[in-house]
Order: C-alpha cells, then sequence, then structure tokens
C-alpha cells in the first residue's frame, strides 16, 4: 500500500490506535479524516494536529453512517480509503447481568454492523477509483476469545471473517481489503488503565504502517501475531492460560 496521496477516512480516529494510524498517515502525506463520538477528543486531536479534518459521528447508528458517507464523498470525492477502526470493549458477566439489551446491542453495533454496513456503503464509490483500500481493525482475540470480554471477542472473531469474505468478493476490483490485527496496546480500550500491560502504541502503529507498505494484507503484532498463525492445538494452550 501506498501510504502517500490517500484521502483517509478513520473511525474511532480521535484516540488511541486510530489517531496513531492517522498521525502517521498524515507523516506518510496524504490526508486525513477522523470521526468518533465525542467533539471535545475530536477537537483536541485536531489542535495537536490542526491538518486533520473532523466529523461527529455515532457510527453505532445506521442514520449517522449514511450521513457519514454522504458528507464524506461530497466533501472529499477523492476519499479512497475507509479504515474500520472504532470499537467498544465491555467486561460482561453472563452468570451475573441485568442490564438492559441495548448496552450489549451497542457493542455490536459499533464493533460488527458499523464496519459491515460501512463497506457496503464505500464499495460502489470505492470500486470507480483507480486504487482503494479497506482496512479492518479486528483482534488477537478473534483467534483466542478471553472470556471475561465475550461479546468483543465474538464481534470481532466476525469482522475476521467478513474481512476474509469481501477480500474475495473484491478480488477483481481496485479495492485492496486490508485486516489489522492488534493485541493488547496500551490505550484506555475498556477503560483507563485497563491495558498498560498491553504493547506500546507508538512501537505497534510503526510496525503495522510499515507493513502496510510493505503490501501485507493481514498483520498482526507481537501475541497477536502468534495467534493468527498458531495451529488448533496451539490456540486451545493459549485459550487455557488467558482463560485459567
Amino acid at each position: 500500500m501506498n501510504l502517500a496521496q490517500n484521502t483517509v477516512l478513520i473511525t474511532g480516529g480521535a484516540s488511541g490506535i486510530g489517531l496513531a494510524f492517522a498521525i502517521r498517515f498524515l507523516q506518510a502525506g496524504s490526508q486525513v479524516i477522523i470521526c468518533g463520538r465525542r467533539a471535545d477528543k475530536l477537537q483536541a486531536a485536531q489542535q495537536q494536529y490542526p491538518q486533520l479534518h473532523t466529523r461527529v459521528c455515532d457510527v453505532g447508528l445506521e442514520s449517522e453512517r449514511e450521513a457519514l458517507f454522504k458528507w464524506v464523498t461530497q466533501e472529499f470525492p477523492e476519499v479512497n480509503v475507509l479504515l474500520n477502526n472504532a470499537g467498544i470493549q465491555r467486561r460482561v458477566d453472563f452468570t451475573q447481568n441485568d442490564e438492559p439489551w441495548r448496552n450489549h446491542q451497542a457493542e455490536i453495533a459499533i464493533n460488527l454492523e458499523a464496519p459491515i454496513h460501512l463497506s457496503l456503503l464505500f464499495t460502489p464509490h470505492f470500486s470507480q477509483l483507480s486504487r482503494a483500500y479497506i482496512i479492518n481493525v479486528t483482534s488477537g482475540l478473534a483467534f483466542v476469545p478471553m472470556a471475561k470480554v465475550a461479546v468483543y471477542c465474538a464481534t470481532k472473531a466476525a469482522l475476521h471473517s467478513f474481512t476474509l469474505s469481501l477480500r474475495y468478493q473484491l478480488a477483481n476490483t481496485s479495492v485492496q481489503v486490508l485486516e489489522v490485527i492488534p493485541p493488547a496496546v496500551n490505550t484506555d480500550l475498556g477503560g483507563p488503565g485497563l491495558h498498560t500491560f498491553g504493547a506500546p502504541l507508538d512501537e505497534f502503529a510503526d510496525s503495522i504502517m510499515q507493513r502496510l507498505a510493505d503490501g501485507e494484507e493481514e498483520i498482526g503484532y507481537g501475541t497477536s501475531e502468534k495467534s493468527r498463525l498458531a495451529s488448533g492445538e496451539e490456540l486451545k494452550e493459549i485459550f487455557n492460560r488467558m482463560n485459567p
């Protein structure tokens, strides 16, 4: 993938992995649009990096995804990269939980419905361009689930499966379908302080961007690289270690 001369839309781009990718695409010479649910975080990112374009959007809602697509393609008709990064991770004990379904449904909508729907919206537009990319951010937990974040793991496993199918469907078009598979990374995913043990954000992002530039289609890092390449027996062993 040529990291320069793109117009990149990144969902969940105001912080964490999304912002790290946004910065690196800017530095490589691409135009970057980030969207997210919180205007204050978007403003803070833009104050630090004035070249960024921002849009408040809750990708968990169908109407806002459609509005985002319409706005982006009107304001930035040259857009050629969709980076589906937005995600939430919730710890749910299914043996003791009386939360309303809407709380669980929001996690599914943001993590899975949104990238599928946005891919559906952008594919016809991208297919008219000489080069375009859909990049889905999944997780090492798509391969080896962690029981306490069961819904998150399920959405990421489903997104991995969807990415494989979409890549096959678009194989004869100008659209490349790529997958980034993070391990635990030191961000605020799931809440501040929960992933301080994770991979350093800058090291992770630098590695991923280099491998995107090298033309790889499915990219892990550290433990997630081991998981995506593991055998069935190895995955069972990793699962048992992760879920004592």
